[in-house]
């Protein structure tokens, strides 16, 4: 009886968004609808969608893991996701970019900074670095999607990954920008709802309250491990240990990297050029912040008290329950909430998932289609409607490139890594948006004297910096790559002092930064 509640529920569910997909299908009649909803969507959905792209299986999965590894100092991460990820994008960098991108008729993020600019160049490349680096994000993902499948329904992880490929993948090339904002704003919806019961059962089934069970939490700063303590960490409801290795990766690389990366993330800045006036980009701030302080705020908690409850129960901390942090969360809630709620939790994950693989997936599609291909037709030439839809199909082909390039890359990660892939590759990809684009971004916005030379220029430093530190300097990508032992036989070329544990961000977005105002003032403004 359990098991077909189970099916029932997700049959419901599938076909609520098929409708949505569906729905989206039959609104959409040029590439105008397929990249930004015709520009006209409703605030409400806007702002949900907005939320469910922010908070993705990275979120859930990822960083819930790295919460049970770290602890609750990753909820400055959930204050940045709201006040700079909400208030400052939705205030400071949402009104000016629905305003001056109505004037330039962009339907992308590279599209925006192109036609600020007047340079195609910055076009392309803007979409070239999104179509390249996202994937890997967007595989990552994939990933924290499949793992909560093969958690509840049993089945092998290449036939998961198969199927939750091809549910995205249907009503994104169907329904493009509408179809994944329905969509979305269910998702959003579901998330939200499963979030408040989630805390509740957590504390009921260690049978504390908050005060008591953070008590319990914090007492355990004795059962931290010798390795995890050798490198900074104090124990579950404190912060590492100034200037320790565990310090610099938690600040550095998910606090400042995901914080600050996604006020330049593209998926997310093309959502303020679906609404027709700064009254409804407004009126969405208040539903994000209450989202991301129940969706994060919640996971980034319970993923530390997990602790607590194996405990309890087995005797053994989280990271000795589960030795790959990926896997943490849906273990756990496995474990500690009725069979009922692992599916509606289930259905959260994908949700989450769901959500944030149609945005990426119609934002490298659009990079592809509409940015790349679709400068080169219109270059010189006249828009009618015959090249009107080629490009509306030649769009539909790039989202169906890049979610097979997705699906080949997390199928070769595939399930038995340990490390934690999903929280890497979304700071990773978030310092390169930081990096590359947020400085050119906002002068777009508020420096009129900044120069289309100096735009590119400072993009061009932020992901080459990005890339150098990560290939040869930052530690824990470096490894995992092997490039930098291939050639000179050693991990990183900086083996002494902390440096190989400082995020590439805070190197290279203030040479980004830098290299804009300099090259500017050395630059004539045309």
């Amino acid at each position: 009886m359990e098991n077909f509640s189970m099916y029932l529920i997700v049959m419901v569910y599938f076909l609520a968004i098929a409708f949505l997909g569906y729905l989206g299908y039959k609104k959409t009649h040029d590439s105008k609808d397929f990249l930004i909803g015709g520009g006209e969507m409703n605030p409400i959905v806007m702002s949900l969608s907005y939320g469910a792209t922010f908070i993705s299986a990275s979120a859930i999965v990822g960083f819930g893991g790295v919460a049970a590894t770290f602890g609750m100092g990753i909820q400055w991460l959930m204050f940045l996701n709201m006040f700079v990820g909400v208030v400052i994008a939705f205030i400071v960098f949402g009104r000016p970019t629905r305003r001056i991108g109505a004037k330039l008729h962009a339907t992308s993020f590279a599209h925006f900074l192109g036609a600020y600019y007047q340079s195609k160049r910055i076009r392309i490349f803007v979409a070239a670095v999104i179509f390249l680096c996202m994937p890997l994000y967007a595989a990552a993902v994939l990933r924290g999607g499949v793992f909560c499948m093969q958690e509840v329904f049993g089945i092998g992880f290449d036939l998961s990954l198969l199927i939750f490929t091809v549910i995205v993948a249907s009503y994104v090339m169907a329904g493009g920008m509408k179809g994944v904002m329905y969509t979305d704003a269910l998702q959003a919806v579901i998330m939200f709802l499963c979030m408040s019961v989630l805390v509740v059962g957590v504390y009921k089934a260690l049978g504390m309250g908050f005060s008591e069970a953070n008590e319990a939490l914090g007492n355990m700063a004795d059962k931290v491990p010798d390795n995890l303590a050798a490198l900074g960490h104090e124990g579950w409801t404190a912060m590492p240990r100034w200037g320790s290795q565990q310090w610099f990766t938690l600040v550095t690389s998910l606090i400042m990297g995901v914080g600050i990366g996604c006020l330049a993330q593209p998926q997310l800045v093309v959502r303020f050029m679906t609404v027709n006036s700064t009254k409804k980009l407004n009126q969405g701030v208040a539903i994000g912040c209450v989202f991301l302080i129940i969706t994060v705020g919640v996971i980034y908690h319970v993923g530390a008290l997990s602790n607590l409850y194996f405990y309890q129960t087995e005797g053994k901390l989280a990271v000795e329950t589960v030795a790959a942090s990926d896997k943490i969360i849906p273990h756990f809630i496995g474990s500690v909430m009725p069979t009922w709620f692992v599916t509606i939790f289930m259905l959260c994950i994908l949700s989450a998932s769901m959500s944030t693989l149609s945005a990426q997936f119609h934002t490298m599609g659009a990079s592809v289609g509409g940015d790349i291909y679709g400068t080169y037709i219109t270059s010189g030439r006249r828009i009618d409607k015959q090249r009107k839809d080629r490009m509306t199909i030649m769009i539909r082909a790039a989202v169906l490139l890049s979610i097979l390039v997705s699906y080949i890359i997390c199928f070769v990660l595939g399930e038995h890594s340990d490390s934690p892939v999903i929280a890497i590759s979304t700071s990773l990809f978030m310092g390169i948006c930081a990096s590359a684009f947020l400085p050119a971004y906002f002068c777009a916005l508020y420096w009129k004297r900044a120069t289309k030379q100096a735009a590119f220029a400072s993009m061009i430093v932020g992901v080459v910096v990005t890339l150098f530190l990560v290939v040869f300097i930052h530690a824990k990508e470096a490894t995992a790559l092997g490039i930098c032992q291939s050639l000179f036989g050693t991990d990183v070329l900086i083996t002494d002092g902390m440096m190989k544990f400082i995020d590439p961000i805070m190197f290279a977005f203030p040479l980004s930064c830098l290299t804009i105002v300099v090259v500017s003032l050395l630059s004539k403004k045309k």
